[in-house]
């Protein structure tokens, strides 16, 4: 083929790269199924059978108390969805879950059925970064489903790049990390440095169940559980692995990119936990350093 016939054929097939978010999300595989959802006012007197499925113990009835869902655990296989007699727990095939506090995670208390998503960065710290991001990713001991996934998004249908996000070879030219994995105690030491070389004020993402809560691997003693183990976090994005519309909200929520018209919801978003929200531990700490 000569180039002229590559050229010509590009041509034909024109722009490849989605709209979002200046068009609407593309839809989630089917049995994806999105976020869940849990209202423990529908849990039947002593039913656990949700909690009795979940493979990372993401589902807890202490006594008589309400059923309480973490995503931040979950591995959303969905046998708690399957199983549920009166389907207090659902599915609701949005992709959006990203949030800012670890307990945000936490569902079904009373005004707490579904996420309480990000809140962006501060002005000063959105100022300072000029609305790009630079990350490092950190592989700290995954099995490469959200490494993976990750990826996707420098393909060229989704084109990471067009907001100014960028993945970095060096920590020292990073405005923060992106960490996948459980944090494995042979990956703290290179976690803990990495982290240390990357120029303050800094932000920390942890994406996936296992960065978030250790995922499957949760209680192993080879495992520190989670990156907030060993290194501040500001974001957290569930899924096992999260789709990269997920992560893709995630990030833009941080960088206030998304407009309060971009998903259904947006203006409950800010009032159970957007604008007013307190900065993260993390960010806070990484600000006394600017």
């Amino acid at each position: 083929m000569l180039i002229v016939d590559t050229f010509t054929h590009r041509l034909k097939r024109g722009c490849e790269t989605m709209g979002y978010p200046d068009a609407p999300a593309p839809p989630l595989p089917d049995r994806h199924g999105g976020a869940l959802q849990a209202d423990a006012s529908r849990c039947p007197v002593g039913c656990a059978a949700c909690a009795e499925v979940c493979p990372t113990q993401a589902i807890t009835r202490p006594g008589a108390g309400p059923v309480a869902l973490d995503l931040g655990r979950c591995l959303f296989c969905t046998e708690c969805v399957r199983v549920c007699p009166t389907q207090a727990i659902t599915q609701t095939n949005d992709h959006r879950m990203a949030v800012r506090r670890r307990e945000d995670l936490v569902l079904a208390a009373p005004g707490q059925e579904r996420l309480r998503l990000a809140a962006p960065l501060d002005d000063r710290l959105r100022r300072l970064f000029g609305r790009s991001l630079r990350l490092r990713q950190v592989s700290a001991g995954g099995c490469n489903a959200c490494e993976a996934d990750t990826n996707v998004l420098g393909t060229i249908g989704w084109d990471l790049g067009r907001f100014g996000i960028q993945f970095v070879a060096s920590p020292r030219h990073a405005d923060g990390l992106l960490i996948t994995g459980p944090v494995s105690r042979n990956m703290e030491l290179a976690l803990r440095k990495t982290w240390e070389a990357v120029p303050a004020p800094k932000i920390v993402i942890a994406v996936g169940a296992c960065a978030i809560a250790g995922g499957p691997f949760a209680g192993n003693p080879e495992t520190h559980g989670g990156a907030a183990a060993v290194v501040p976090v500001d974001l957290f994005i569930p899924g096992c692995p999260p789709h990269p519309l997920t992560i893709l909200d995630g990030l833009l929520r941080l960088l206030d990119r998304l407009g309060p018209d971009r998903a259904p919801g947006a203006a409950g978003e800010q009032a159970a936990g957007g604008e007013g929200e307190a900065p993260s531990p993390g960010v806070a700490a990484h600000s006394r350093h600017v």
